[in-house]
């Protein structure tokens, strides 16, 4: 017990007063952290942090904020175009802790040291992907596509390279996946019939020379156009997935002409830049992706997504692990890597168009009807609404291209990094600046 200086122990709401005048002062002067061990804010531990790079494919706010509140941690997402992403992260490990683009961007980053493997044993739903990633196919009759299919590069092999041997350590995560096309105002251009009438050529038609717009990205809209040069006769190539630098050459000596005539009204880099040009009419045709689509036909504009007869441009969506991210922020990156596994993340990016890996533990959080459209390829039984709550589907449509087993078994390309990438970069720039 504590004593008075005259010897009399003081009374006990004399120490209760006394602890609250010293309290309030520690607290006034900011010094009340060192004294009050039981205060909750004095000792909450700072929430880890995770810097994620990618694009706005991706990187979108609700995710953001469902993930934040699902795990308990701070996620920043900075969203750029797809080139940009893949020069910094290929300059700057140290600038981010996940990177999230597309299956071409592995071997770039993976030669440059700026991604570490991925464990296996801790994705804990490896057992639900499916085979696509894992073998190239859904079914037996489905083309693999040329190119870097995802399955080829997807598992660290014991000699540092990536291939399609299994092994306990993995490249990327498997996640998101779709295969791209373009798209096209039927005010316009009068509706074609899928895997039929619609053909890549249509980017080239002379008929929609100054209304065209094609994705800036020389691994992604290099192929958009190397599938409508061979649609139009106009190149043929021996393999679309590894092209020559002449077949490169004779491409671009086509493709400059025709930019030099008006043909190309602009290339976007980002799919919000995509909306925007069909929204002012810039374009009535142009390299897409789904979610534009999506918010197109949400605003009441007529934009169909093409099933070209001549296949589609696939993608893959990799998640990577910075090789410069250790401890805590590493645990946490395991952490977001498995929540965009568990479900609701999948079901969320079904309603713009994508798939994921592991389908079967969304349908649980996709109502029947959404399930049916999106993945079975069935006639919408009721108005399906997009991720930014506007319908973006109608009763009675059926999705261009049918169900996911079929649309993945017409994949004539995948996004790729071909063994000529220096010159196809210096290539792209010369028919952009041209």
């Amino acid at each position: 017990m504590h004593m008075s200086l005259s010897g009399v122990p003081p009374k006990p709401e004399a120490i209760d007063v006394a602890k609250r005048r010293i309290l309030k002062t520690l607290v006034t002067t900011g010094v009340a952290a060192s004294f009050v061990p039981k205060a909750p804010y004095v000792f909450a531990r700072t929430k880890t942090k995770l810097r994620i790079l990618g694009t706005h494919v991706t990187l979108q706010e609700e995710l953001r904020q469902q993930a934040m509140s699902d795990l308990g941690i701070v996620l920043e997402y900075e969203a750029k175009g797809s080139a940009a992403v893949l020069q910094k992260a290929a300059a700057s490990p140290q600038s981010f802790d996940l990177y999230e683009q597309w299956s071409n961007s592995i071997n770039l980053l993976w030669r440059s040291g700026s991604v570490q493997a991925i464990e296996k044993k801790r994705i804990r739903f490896w057992g639900e992907i499916n085979a696509l990633t894992k073998t190239g196919k859904l079914s037996d009759s489905a083309r693999v596509g040329a190119g870097d299919a995802p399955y080829k590069i997807l598992h660290v092999q014991p000699n540092g390279k990536l291939g399609s041997e299994h092994t306990d350590k993995l490249s990327f995560l498997p996640y998101v996946h779709n295969v791209d096309s373009f798209g096209y105002n039927t005010n316009v251009i009068p509706k074609g019939i899928p895997y039929e009438t619609e053909s890549w050529g249509w980017l080239l038609d002379d008929a929609y020379s100054g209304k065209v717009g094609i994705v800036n990205a020389p691994t992604i809209g290099l192929f958009d156009l190397v599938l409508a040069a061979q649609a139009k006769d106009l190149v043929q190539f021996d393999d679309i997935g590894a092209l020559s630098k002449a077949e490169l050459d004779k491409l671009f000596d086509v493709l400059i002409k025709l930019k030099q005539r008006g043909h190309f009204s602009g290339f976007w880099t980002s799919v919000p830049e995509s909306v925007r040009f069909m929204v002012d009419e810039r374009v009535v045709i142009q390299s897409m992706f789904s979610p534009a689509v999506s918010a197109l036909n949400g605003q009441n504009i007529p934009v169909v997504y093409a099933a070209p007869k001549e296949g589609y441009r696939g993608w893959h969506g990799v998640m990577c692990l910075s090789s410069a991210t250790q401890g805590r922020e590493k645990d946490a990156a395991y952490e977001y890597m498995n929540w965009w596994l568990s479900g609701w993340p999948g079901a969320f990016i079904a309603r713009q168009g994508y798939y994921i890996s592991n389908p079967e533990r969304s349908a649980k959080q996709l109502s029947q009807a959404e399930w049916d459209y999106w993945y079975q390829g069935k006639p919408a039984a009721e108005a399906l609404r997009g991720t930014d709550g506007k319908v973006s589907v109608h009763k009675g449509d059926v999705r261009t291209g049918g169900s996911y087993k079929r649309r993945l078994s017409h994949v004539a390309v995948w996004n790729t990094v071909m063994p000529t990438y220096e010159y196809t970069l210096q290539k792209w720039y010369e028919f952009i600046s041209s």
